[in-house]
């Protein structure tokens, strides 16, 4: 965690080389805006597409950044060097851990089934009141609208618990979504009920 009124933002996003100019380009206003308001940045430690974009904006505006990486990607996704850390883990669920354990809140940025997996690990373990970091999805362009319709169709049918959508915040502005990230979050504890089938 960070010293002071500044908080250590992880932020979950796209590697992928294939994706359009407009994710780089959000990414970029993500770390402009994290730096702007004396955040730093917790990231998977590569330069490429979207995870080097807000590093870069991130470190241009003063902001310190801290990458994390496994060693079997250090090729692969070009470790970022400019980090002001650099951490190499020995696999992707020690990256998971490290990246948890130094953030105090998550960012999620449109990605693929990397961004996914991170994105459900942290929601799981703050649904079941392991953790009380703020978690938030930025999503401008409706790129998660299909996994929202799917989450709410399993709570409908009692796969998902009610109080899942309280432990995550959902937006489409770049400030709105900071807005949510430095809240203070209430503690989510499960109860019996939580686990109870849902009623026809």
């Amino acid at each position: 965690m960070t010293s002071g009124s500044g908080l250590a933002i992880c932020v979950f996003c796209a590697s992928s080389s294939r994706i359009d100019q407009r994710y780089l380009d959000l990414a970029a206003e993500v770390g402009t805006e994290l730096a702007r308001r004396g955040h730093s940045l917790v990231s998977g430690g590569a330069q490429v597409s979207c995870m080097g974009a807000v590093a870069r904006a991130a470190r241009a505006g003063g902001a310190r950044t801290v990458g994390v990486i496994p060693e079997g990607l250090v090729s692969v996704e070009i470790s970022d060097e400019a980090n002001d850390e650099l951490v190499v883990t020995p696999d992707m669920r020690s990256r998971k851990g490290e990246m948890d354990r130094r953030s105090d809140a998550f960012l999620v940025l449109p990605g693929g089934i990397g961004t996914l997996e991170e994105l459900f690990e942290i929601w799981t373990a703050r649904v079941l009141g392991m953790h009380d970091k703020p978690l938030v999805i930025l999503d401008p362009t409706g790129v998660y609208e299909p996994l929202r319709e799917l989450m709410n169709g399993l709570a409908d049918q009692g796969f998902v618990r009610p109080k899942t959508f309280d432990a995550i915040g959902w937006t489409a502005d770049v400030s709105e979504a900071f807005d949510l990230l430095e809240r203070s979050q209430p503690h989510i504890e499960p109860t019996a009920e939580d686990y109870a089938e849902a009623e026809p």
